[in-house]
């Protein structure tokens, strides 16, 4: 009997696991809803839908740019990013890292090779902050949502927090600390199979001319559109729950008005909170035109994007525990810094 219990639960586990979380989040928003109030499910599918309807030219461009930088090679030219002088290295990758097209955990692997391959900890520390930040999908997606001021001042502090980072690392490592960040049995599995030297250098910008790379540019949109697709339509709807039901004065009180401890709560609430950073945009969008301060945006977009959960846990499992506290020490601190400058910018 035991035997049995423990095999169905292994299989629910299982089952659970291979479920798309957008898939899964967005089926939990409208059973809910369903259940509570169906009168509510209606509204907030077309809400949905006009949504969808309304950012899909920027939707559009941004699956072709994700996609061309893919079929190019161009994610290749971060080898070149890493060599040379220290401070160069880190200014390079922190500017790389913010118009890389690579997310909080996609960056992982990515790191972990260029740490085993012998490349100094503060220019990995500039990518790993910057590169979730922002990206060029990103970066279409927020103009869209939140406005091009709002996108590139979040541009800025993506390569402003990549800095702050690379610089401080290296300041600490000059007293001593972090001489071997990688924990020891990722350090032993990299060396042998994560070595940043088996990514091809070849770059070819002109895709066209190549069938293989019209392939991966085909592949690569497609996967691109279901991967922002699926987190837009959950954005949304929630986006549509959040009108129905949150009173802006509650937002205006709690996350406007120029309190001093709304960057604050918006930090340490956005970094168990985030959903997804294209997920985040219309979310943040909505709270905004409710009365939340855009520092306070800024900082939880800041928080979210660097130490959303999936993105910690790799984190904490690839580096030492003194490395990981660090990291989320630079995050919490870019993300205050963040939302307190970019609020004055704007009284």
């Amino acid at each position: 009997m035991t035997t049995s219990v423990q095999t169905k639960s292994v299989q629910w586990s299982e089952m659970i696991r291979r479920v798309d979380p957008a898939v899964l989040v967005g089926l939990v928003v409208f059973t809910v809803l369903a259940l509570v109030d169906p009168g509510q499910v209606p509204g907030s599918a077309a809400f949905v839908v006009r949504a969808l309807i309304e950012i899909s030219p920027f939707f559009l461009l941004s699956i072709a740019v994700a996609a061309y930088a893919k079929a190019s090679g161009a994610e290749h030219l971060i080898a070149r990013v890493f060599e040379g002088k220290l401070k160069r290295m880190i200014i390079a990758a922190a500017v790389f890292g913010a118009l890389s097209p690579f997310c909080s955990c996609g960056v992982i692997p990515i790191v972990a090779g260029l740490l085993a391959a012998g490349v100094p900890l503060p220019p990995v520390m500039a990518f790993w902050l910057a590169s979730p930040l922002m990206d060029p999908e990103m970066f279409i997606i927020s103009w869209a949502g939140l406005g091009l001021h709002f996108t590139v001042a979040k541009t800025l502090v993506a390569i402003g927090v990549g800095l702050l980072g690379g610089f401080s690392t290296m300041l600490i490592m000059h007293r001593g600390f972090f001489a071997s960040p990688l924990s020891s049995g990722v350090q032993s599995c990299c060396k042998s199979s994560c070595s940043t030297k088996k990514a091809s250098p070849e770059v070819e910008w002109k895709i066209w001319r190549a069938p293989a790379r019209r392939r991966d540019f085909r592949v690569a949109s497609l996967e691109t559109g279901w991967f922002l697709g699926k987190w837009l339509i959950v954005a949304f709807a929630l986006e549509s729950v959040m009108i129905a039901y949150i009173p802006p004065t509650f937002v205006a009180e709690w996350l406007g008005g120029g309190n001093w401890w709304t960057v604050p709560l918006a930090v340490f609430v956005g970094i168990p909170a985030y959903l997804n950073g294209f997920a985040a945009v219309p979310l943040m969008a909505s709270l905004i035109d409710m009365g939340m301060m855009p520092g306070a945006a800024m900082a939880f977009m800041i928080a979210g994007g660097v130490t959303s959960i999936p993105a910690a846990i790799a984190v904490f499992a690839l580096v030492r525990r003194p490395v990981f506290a660090w990291y989320v020490m630079l995050a919490v601190a870019g993300a205050m810094a963040a939302g307190g400058l970019y609020q004055m910018t704007l009284l």
